[in-house]
């Protein structure tokens, strides 16, 4: 269940000049085109590539989750094999990434992307966010599709729609409403990982940019079932340590356009 969604290439403000200040200041991104998943990768596709189901809360069409930063990228190279694509990954295991600030990850592998390969990979922070906002089809909304989001998304656990509880966790990919591009579960469900270190923002316009070249944790975009509206906000940014497995992180698929 790996619908990819084409994202016309455009520009548009990234960031938000009203919101929490790991979000400022407002800046222009200019992106090129690139094709993402129209839902978060299941748990019935993680499965048919990994073999294994590590999610906590079980359900085939239910997203995956309790994968770490190094599970996802693996996750992309196997599937592009699959598919007979180029890997965008490179891994060496071996060697210890001194980028990797983090004294808490002992892994360290050294990953490497290669931006021009056909294969699957994760979404940069500024191509989530464009996508998120609807690309060039933008409303402008809030959240991803709507200024409401009961409407596009399963979000702090009982105080959604349907009076879920903490318990059941996550739901089945797609249910809510999609948004301008026909993206569903931008907000909410379960946080995607990125490609991007985590850092602060510059002011300078860019031009496809890929994060800092160094860092302590990797970002998560749009919130989840467990985490308040706040979280799920298009401009809302959060991180994590790459080795840290909970319920609460899965992916959505990214290929470059070629």
């Amino acid at each position: 269940m790996h619908n990819m969604v084409l994202v016309e290439g455009g520009t548009f403000m990234m960031g938000s000049d009203d919101g929490y200040p790991e979000e400022m200041p407002l800046h222009k991104v200019t992106l090129s085109s690139f094709l993402i998943g129209k839902y978060e990768v299941t748990q019935e596709l993680w499965e048919s590539v990994m073999g294994n189901n590590p999610s906590y809360f079980k359900g085939s069409k239910r997203p995956v989750e309790r994968v770490n930063w190094y599970d996802v990228v693996e996750f992309c190279n196997k599937l592009s094999d699959k598919e007979s694509l180029q890997k965008a990954y490179t891994i060496d295991k071996i060697k210890k990434d001194m980028n990797n600030r983090c004294s808490d990850d002992l892994m360290k592998w050294i990953v490497k992307c290669d931006f021009d390969a056909n294969g699957y990979r994760l979404p940069t922070e500024s191509e989530w966010e464009y996508a998120a906002r609807g690309g060039k089809k933008s409303m402008g909304y809030e959240y991803s599709g709507s200024n409401n989001l009961n409407d596009v998304g399963w979000y702090g656990a009982s105080n959604n729609s349907g009076n879920r509880t903490k318990a059941e966790g996550t739901s089945e990919v797609g249910r809510k409403q999609p948004n301008e591009l026909g993206l569903h579960d931008m907000s909410g469900n379960v946080w995607d990982w990125c490609w991007d270190w985590d850092g602060d923002y510059s002011s300078v316009s860019q031009t496809n940019p890929r994060g800092q070249n160094s860092g302590y944790m990797r970002v998560i975009r749009g919130g989840s079932w467990g985490y308040s509206a706040s979280y799920c906000r298009v401009a809302g940014r959060y991180n994590e340590v790459t080795i840290k497995k909970n319920g609460g992180q899965g992916l959505r698929l990214v290929r470059t356009s070629n």
